[in-house]
């Protein structure tokens, strides 16, 4: 009887404390996407009945053998004016402040991280961030190998108080839409600096993929060495020297910059391991509704930049699949110009990740590439000028997604022909006419012959869309190159101020590509 009178309190005080739960992703002040379907999610105690009344409509779901509920709002337009959404289970709760219009999601790696207060004009910006209607979360960084259903985040009015933090790109990708449509705009931040594009990819899709095999095994054999005893008394050896150095550099008042190691847990749960990103940061808002996502990552994938030309578009429509919306517009940053400039032209690792950036327009629906090989800075890999950077982005979206007839597309290669000791190059500039900046002719351009020695060539523009190169020295060239290194000196764009793609007439095999174990 006893027992009996136990397990009745104890299942009293269970019945006493369950309550909705709400995710971090659903709360006051959010925004809803207008014009679709929007999933609300929480969850309760097993078998619980959930209604869900928002703006005229009410729709109930009920908690399953995890106490989990989904109910899916049908589609409203956008609404300045805040609503309350009210939600009955075991208790009832309101959301309160809560705005229709377009929901951005802003992704990748430092350079969408990177926040307004660190990009120029930062007092200016920050002081004239008052946008009540533009609302704001940022995604904590989470890595692990185990499936996260929520975060610790809550929406906010954009403010001067609060956007100072908030990633530039997003932010000013954001208030330009906000501007030009005049309703309200929701952006989620979940950039993480570093990141490797396979650590937003869930792990099993990576593993079931014959392209991939040798990106896991290496995995696989990283993982079980930093579990070992002896990569935990490595890195404990590690840290005792480094701590040694840093008193002796404080006892001679000297100026010590060297970083700590990292422990084998810290590289575990960081933001290259394939599947840590997808889990604890995207996860916990895939379903939630939204526009689109905005991308500015790849210069942790460029020394892989052959497998990035596939590993991109799987990323792109791996998140499709999971979020369940269709193809939904992604649209990505092409990497800056960075490093220093090369005396001579060549190969280089970052062009051939520009490639397979400027290959996934094609590979993918509903993509765009922003190119900005004129906005980097070659000593940082952080370049300030974010505002820019987030314009060529929202041209495209105001293009493609919201009927704004503006040119948003960089001039790219089209064909060649050789005539001679010339080689006459064709662009699609998309209706626009090429332009040179500061002097007339293109600089940027190499050429090779059969050799495939490449030479620095002189570019000259014939018409709207054509270039013709020579170079001395060569009098029949094989293939074209441009803006084909790192940091390269160009200077072609179209006529609105739109770089041209950096491009090679050649299809010589890429320097990334990983080569074959000799047998």
């Amino acid at each position: 009887m006893k027992r009996l009178s136990i397990l009745s309190l104890l299942a009293f005080a269970v019945a006493a404390h369950a309550e909705i739960k709400l995710p971090a992703i659903i709360g006051d002040n959010m925004v809803l996407q207008q014009k679709q379907t929007n999933p609300i999610w929480g969850w309760d105690t097993p078998g619980t009945k959930v209604t869900v009344t928002f703006a005229g409509q009410t729709k109930s779901g009920e908690a399953d053998a995890k106490g989990k509920w989904t109910v899916k709002l049908d589609p409203v337009p956008a609404n300045a004016k805040p609503a309350t959404m009210s939600i009955a289970g075991t208790n009832k709760v309101e959301i309160k402040n809560i705005l229709v219009g377009e929901v951005w999601i802003c992704s990748g790696q430092s350079n969408m991280q990177w926040s307004v207060q660190s990009s120029y004009d930062s007092d200016l910006e920050i002081a004239t961030a008052k946008h009540p209607n533009i609302r704001l979360i940022s995604v904590p960084q989470v890595g692990t190998q185990e499936p996260q259903n929520d975060f610790k985040g809550a929406w906010a009015e954009c403010s001067p108080a609060n956007v100072g933090g908030f990633s530039a790109v997003g932010f000013f990708f954001g208030r330009t839409l906000h501007q030009v449509l005049d309703v309200p705009v929701g952006l989620i931040n979940n950039a993480w600096g570093g990141s490797a594009a396979e650590a937003w990819v869930r792990r099993d899709v990576l593993e079931k993929d014959a392209r991939f095999k040798t990106l896991m095994d290496g995995w696989v054999a990283r993982e079980k060495d930093l579990s070992s005893d002896a990569a935990k008394q490595k890195y404990e050896t590690a840290l005792a020297a480094w701590k040694k150095r840093a008193e002796e550099a404080k006892a001679k008042k000297a100026e010590f910059r060297e970083r700590a190691p990292q422990s084998p847990q810290q590289q575990l749960s960081g933001n290259s391991r394939p599947g840590n990103i997808y889990n604890g940061v995207l996860l916990p808002t895939i379903g939630y509704g939204i526009k689109g996502a905005i991308w500015y990552q790849g210069e942790s994938n460029a020394s892989r930049a052959y497998e990035y030309g596939y590993l991109f578009p799987l990323m792109i429509q791996h998140w499709r699949d999971e979020w369940k919306q269709g193809d939904f517009p992604f649209y990505w940053v092409q990497l800056a110009d960075f490093q220093l400039e090369k005396p001579e032209p060549g190969d280089s690792a970052w062009a051939e990740l520009r490639e397979s950036q400027t290959k996934t327009q094609n590979a993918i629906k509903n993509g765009g590439q922003a190119v900005i090989i004129d906005i980097g800075e070659g000593r940082d890999i952080h370049p300030r000028n974010k505002r820019d950077v987030a314009d060529r982005l929202v041209r495209i979206a105001l293009a493609k997604d919201y009927g704004m007839k503006i040119p948003y597309r960089s001039p790219e290669y089209k064909s060649v022909e050789i005539q001679g000791n010339k080689a006459i190059v064709t662009l699609d500039t998309f209706g626009s006419n090429l332009y040179t900046f500061d002097v007339q002719e293109v600089k940027g351009l190499a050429v090779c012959g059969a050799d495939k020695k490449w030479v620095w060539a002189t570019g000259k523009l014939l018409g709207a869309d054509k270039i013709e190169v020579t170079a001395p020295g060569v009098a029949k060239p094989v293939a074209v190159r441009y803006a084909w290194s790192d940091n390269p000196v160009c200077n072609l764009f179209s006529k609105e101020g739109l770089p041209v793609t950096p491009f090679r007439t050649d299809d010589f095999p890429m320097t990334t590509k990983p080569v074959a174990p000799a047998k």
